[in-house]
């Protein structure tokens, strides 16, 4: 592999050929030793197609739909991937959940003044609690405390007991309308429980019924899991707000002490820049030979950082997605790799022995084979344990400057972060009104929420969420960019306001007059859920037309894993246009292919798309933003 089949960017392409000196194994390598025939891509027909299936003593079975082939206890291939395909939904929003339920801890402690951290939006917690109908009355304090009650109870409603977060939350035609099918959820942990229950051999084969459970589950999972989230991570460490960040490889320098909180989680990473920025912490890392210490974001732990916090001296900037993580331990340049609740990679014990870093996991989730040392994060000890990281750090650089040649050099940019609901508005004027003529007069045709990891399938990492970006801003369409594929956007410069140029004529011009980029930083995987919220706003200022009808799509131009899918499940269910790639692992099933990609718009108005050309697939989203531009008579 070589080129852009390595990576987007030639600061990773650079780091490639640095692996490759060392002689040590990386993603690149041991993707492509995973193909047949000498073909990286090529890979087993009936996983491809997801109808092979190991659930029980029978198996592994594979099945044929064009044969009737089916598994020893008779499920169709339609069957056979919905339900593995349901089985990776449930995996995605319990990692979701857990997050969500960590959030909702430390919010609690730091109501009770137990952690370092302060409700730092006021504002934001009212307003999120008066949408839930909670009693505003009493401190700021007590009323964190009723609602992470409320949370909690919601979360534990059984499965026909209906939520009311959603009831609260969502829109009412969307309501209705999944009232109507009978997936409107009750508790997510009683969803995840009847899918999974769903799923064991003999329970439920029928691929229809399996996906109405995964809407339904990916329902309970946008509203209880993500948009609860996102608006308690505001309520404490800020509300995103537009300011520059530097991102790429650059941002790491041998010479200082580099702490990198990894994963997904940002709560020690908050709890370690806050000591980093004071003067003592500081001096320390010069006592031991060090310019200074700098907390380094890495990964969607630092996209949720470099949304709401400025950087500066101490907070130096942002590294990059998951797939650049082994360029980044290679560099020679860190000295403590935190690892929370995703997204660190069971091959970074040898990579900590080879470059000499602390790989410290700091939740209970995350074990790697030889490494015993641990710090599980508990939001009562939070600054006590940043503390004890950043003095691992500080105690390394000693060890990591005497042992490794440094790998310097690597180019570092800059992008502009922080838009979310609130941001927007502010940027609007306070009001919706501004975006709604702009889409109203045709300045721009639509907006798409790329909502993307990154993977390795068909061209190299970030290679196709930049075309298709490309793409869509070409064609006048606003991007709002969310998960890993939104560090791809904000590393190739196309968060930045120059990237205008790249527009067509009708966005370039909104972006000069309100002085944004075409592609806005709006946050990771877990803003899905604050999108939805930003397309009920939307569609309530438009006089309540249905989200469906609405001129926007979603866009996961490379999705990667299990929380990905089930982003892609309650898209549809929120009735979005839906483009994904690579092509999932369903087409061996032609009646479920059938569902997701047609038969869902007689259901909840959404559909699937699958396309690998970026141009075909930019295409396709337009044609569907201007059929519903007609739909609305704009």
């Amino acid at each position: 592999m070589e080129g852009d089949r390595i990576s987007y960017h030639e600061s990773v392409r650079r780091a490639y050929r640095r692996l490759k000196e060392d002689g040590i194994t990386n993603i690149w390598d041991r993707y492509e030793a995973q193909g047949l025939g000498g073909d990286p891509d090529k890979r087993c027909p009936f996983c491809l197609g997801g109808v092979r299936c190991d659930l029980c003593s029978n198996g592994p079975c594979r099945a044929d739909a064009e044969k009737d082939k089916r598994g020893v206890c008779g499920i169709t291939a339609d069957g056979m991937a919905m339900r593995m395909m349901a089985l990776r939904n449930v995996l995605g929003a319990s990692t979701y959940h857990y997050h969500t339920e960590q959030t909702l801890k430390t919010l609690r402690a730091t109501a009770l003044g137990k952690t370092p951290f302060s409700i730092a939006e006021p504002g934001k917690l009212r307003d999120f609690a008066s949408r839930l109908g909670l009693d505003l009355s009493g401190s700021d304090a007590e009323i964190a405390l009723r609602l992470c009650d409320f949370c909690e109870a919601d979360f534990n409603r059984k499965a026909d007991q209906p939520s009311l977060v959603v009831e609260a939350m969502a829109p009412e035609e969307r309501r209705e309308a999944w009232k109507k099918l009978g997936i409107f959820p009750g508790g997510i942990y009683g969803e995840m429980m009847r899918v999974t229950s769903s799923c064991l051999t003999n329970v439920d084969g029928y691929y229809a019924s399996l996906a109405l459970k995964a809407m339904r589950m990916g329902i309970a999972m946008a509203y209880q899991s993500q948009l609860v989230n996102e608006y308690c991570q505001d309520v404490l460490f800020g509300i995103p707000r537009p300011h520059p960040m530097r991102v790429n490889l650059g941002v790491l320098d041998p010479d200082y002490v580099n702490a990198l909180p990894n994963g997904h989680e940002p709560f020690l990473g908050f709890a370690m820049v806050q000591l980093a920025r004071r003067p003592e912490w500081q001096e320390k890392a010069r006592a031991a030979g060090a310019k200074g210490l700098r907390v380094i974001a890495s990964i969607e732990t630092g996209q949720e950082m470099i949304q709401r916090w400025s950087m500066d001296e101490a907070f130096h900037g942002f590294t990059g997605n998951w797939i650049m993580q082994e360029a980044v331990l290679s560099s020679g340049c860190v000295d403590l790799f935190a690892a929370d609740m995703n997204c660190s990679m069971p091959i970074d014990p040898i990579y900590a022995e080879r470059y000499r870093f602390k790989l410290i996991p700091v939740s209970d989730l995350v074990a790697f084979e030889g490494i015993e040392e641990r710090l599980d994060y508990e939001p009562e000890k939070a600054e006590e344990q940043a503390a004890r990281l950043l003095e691992m750090a500080i105690e390394n650089f000693k060890v990591r400057r005497g042992a490794v040649e440094t790998f310097t050099g690597q180019p570092v940019g800059e992008a502009v972060v922080g838009f979310s609901t609130e941001s927007i508005l502010e940027a609007l004027g306070g009001t919706l009104d501004p975006l709604l003529e702009a889409l109203k007069e045709g300045t721009i045709r639509g907006v798409a929420g790329l909502v993307s990891c990154t993977n390795l399938r068909d061209s190299g990492q970030d290679v196709h969420s930049v075309a298709v970006a490309r793409e869509l801003i070409k064609r006048d369409i606003l991007v709002l960019s969310m998960g890993c594929g939104n560090a791809a956007m904000q590393v190739a410069g196309l968060c930045l306001p120059e990237a205008a140029e790249l527009a067509g004529p009708g966005l370039k011009a909104l972006c000069a007059r309100l002085g944004v980029p075409p592609v806005l930083s709006y946050g990771t995987c877990t803003d899905t859920g604050r999108l939805a919220d930003l397309l009920a706003a939307v569609s309530s200022a438009l006089g309540g037309v249905p989200i469906p009808d609405l001129p926007v799509v979603a866009a996961a131009p490379e999705y990667m894993e299990q929380k990905a899918t089930i982003d892609a499940i309650f898209a549809l269910a929120l009735g979005l246009y839906t483009y994904v790639n690579p092509v999932p692992t369903v087409t061996g099933g032609p009646k479920l292919v059938e569902l997701l990609t047609s038969g869902c718009r007689d259901l909840t108005g959404g559909q699937l798309h699958l396309e690998k050309d970026p141009v075909e697939a930019a295409e396709g989203m337009l044609s569907h933003i201007e059929a519903m531009r007609k739909k609305l008579g704009i």
